[in-house]
């Protein structure tokens, strides 16, 4: 005869899985959304809730705050928000101790899911955190409070789990699920199409971002420098992908420091396909670098902060890299402009430099090996990490 304990593990076994998941931007919306769909296809009555964007609420998960209060970037601006923040996450500690998930996954966000991870897992909910913050680059110390935190890190580029490994804590290499989503070859006649823009004017697209402050602080030298480069360059043509409706109520309040005529547009979303159909991009630090990669573009990274939250990042960093694509080649292979340095002037002349052919031939070659070495079906090799964690 089975025992009670034996009893009650086969009725937790038998019900639908429970599962917590928080994302706090975009990108961590998209990861969400794919793990959420890997685990559909092995438990299809799953349920799941937290705080989810509209790509993980489509996947079918319910969002008890809006994902829009969590973008919040740079210390100057979490404290500002830090109040409604708190209250966020004690409201989801509150619900989460009520009504235990089999498991909980922070997605990304970690100086907020990391707080929630560890009040959970106190309560003895196994807790999973999906992207890997930058520990290995800049305020390593914080590789204590993720031992404290999490079961289990789940990683996106390799060289991730041989730190944590050092350090003690359970982590799985898992890919980078951009990696599935982008072909080897993308064909820019294709992209240009879908947009509806001319096939033979060379382009070049503009990303100041998708939170509302590096938006703010990048889009007038944005625009300046597509004003620069066209001084130099009449042909060239210029598109804007706006992340969101609040992005693109910033890039149109901006739009008349340009000349009447100017040939520039701004579309909503469809970052990818502008990114594929253009020649050159420039845009903020960020998952969309990788983006950029994996489509093979030469780009231009901008990274500016507020003045005190970008003297402590520089005095806490430990790599000599901002973005993503310099750091995964182990060199600077693509121009970095950060803090004061970002001006029209000196954006405009490294994405001039960019646009010339035999750079674009060297940098494509390089990156489609990057490409290939994230490429493991990233949502579902995450997806069964998770289930093995929690024994299902």
């Amino acid at each position: 005869m089975a025992s009670s304990a034996e009893a009650a593990d086969d009725a937790a076994l038998s019900r639908p899985l429970r599962i917590g998941i928080v994302a706090g931007e975009a990108s961590g919306d998209m990861l969400g959304a794919g793990l959420i769909a890997a685990l559909r296809t092995r438990f299809p009555d799953a349920t799941f809730e937290g705080i989810a964007g509209p790509l993980m609420q489509a996947a079918g998960c319910s969002s008890l705050h809006p994902m829009e209060k969590l973008s919040v970037m740079g210390l100057v601006e979490v404290l500002r928000h830090l109040p409604e923040l708190l209250t966020i996450r004690r409201d989801l500690i509150r619900h989460f101790r009520d009504h235990p998930p089999d498991v909980f996954i922070g997605v990304d966000a970690p100086d907020f899911n990391f707080g929630v991870e560890a009040e959970l897992r106190r309560t003895g909910i196994p807790t999973v955190h999906y992207v890997s913050p930058s520990v290995w680059a800049w305020r390593q110390y914080r590789v204590r409070k993720i031992a404290r935190s999490t079961d289990l890190m789940l990683t996106l580029f390799p060289f991730e789990t041989d730190f944590y490994a050092g350090h003690g804590v359970r982590a799985e290499f898992v890919g980078h699920p951009l990696a599935e989503m982008i072909a080897d070859e993308v064909d820019p006649v294709a992209a240009r199409q879908e947009l509806g823009l001319p096939p033979e004017q060379p382009l070049v697209a503009l990303l100041p971002g998708s939170r509302r402050s590096e938006v703010e602080r990048l889009i007038e030298p944005f625009l300046g420098a597509a004003a620069w480069c066209r001084q130099r360059r009449p042909e060239l043509q210029f598109l804007i992908p706006a992340a969101n409706p609040r992005v693109r109520r910033i890039i149109d309040a901006k739009l008349n420091m340009l000349p009447t005529g100017f040939p520039l547009s701004v579309i909503d979303g469809r970052s990818r396909a502008a990114m594929a159909a253009a020649d050159a991009v420039l845009l903020a630090s960020g998952t969309a670098t990788l983006e950029a990669l994996m489509l093979k573009r030469p780009m231009v990274v901008a990274y500016r902060l507020a003045r005190f939250s970008y003297w402590l990042v520089r005095r806490l960093l430990r790599t000599p890299y901002y973005s993503l694509p310099n750091y995964l080649a182990g060199r600077a292979v693509v121009p970095e402009i950060t803090q004061d340095a970002v001006t029209p002037e000196n954006l405009g002349t490294a994405l001039l430099e960019q646009l010339g052919k035999d750079k674009g031939r060297e940098m494509q070659a390089l990156f489609g090996t990057i490409h290939r070495e994230l490429r493991r079906d990233a949502s579902a090799t995450a997806a069964a990490a998770v289930l093995r964690l929690i024994g299902r």
